[in-house]
């Protein structure tokens, strides 16, 4: 290797870590999705998802793949404690999954959410920054 050719390598290495050290998390939630599909359409909605999520952790961008959601929960609410079953009000609310991702900004994290099979499903993605506290 020549030595341009080794300082041009070098200088990605560092670009690269730079890039990472600049990163942000974000979480991805998944909202909604049509359900009722046989279990053919089924398996292959979870290629989809399995090859999106590939893609991203292979790019860096994975933090966390996350876990689907079941639909049951409880909604604990106000200072009485009060509990319900819930948490939602209609099923296109309803929360049924979560990833969390690295990426420089909000608008990066957006294009990459794009990619997401739920958007063959009518469903949606909301992407929402992860606050960093010191503590």
């Amino acid at each position: 290797m020549s030595a341009a050719n080794g300082v041009k390598r070098l200088e990605g290495e560092v670009g690269n870590l730079l890039e990472e050290e600049n990163m942000s998390e974000f979480v991805f939630l998944y909202r909604g999705g049509e359900r009722g599909r046989s279990p053919e359409q089924a398996q292959q909605m979870m290629q989809k998802w399995g090859a999106w999520l590939k893609g991203l952790g292979e790019k860096g961008h994975i933090r966390d793949q996350g876990q689907p959601l079941e639909r049951a929960g409880k909604l604990v609410k106000g200072k009485q404690k009060t509990v319900t079953d819930g948490p939602f009000a209609e099923a296109k609310d309803v929360v049924g999954g979560y990833t969390l991702i690295e990426a420089r900004d909000l608008d990066q994290a957006v294009e990459l959410s794009k990619g997401c099979p739920i958007f063959e499903a009518e469903g949606a993605v909301e992407v929402r920054p992860v606050m960093k506290l010191s503590m």
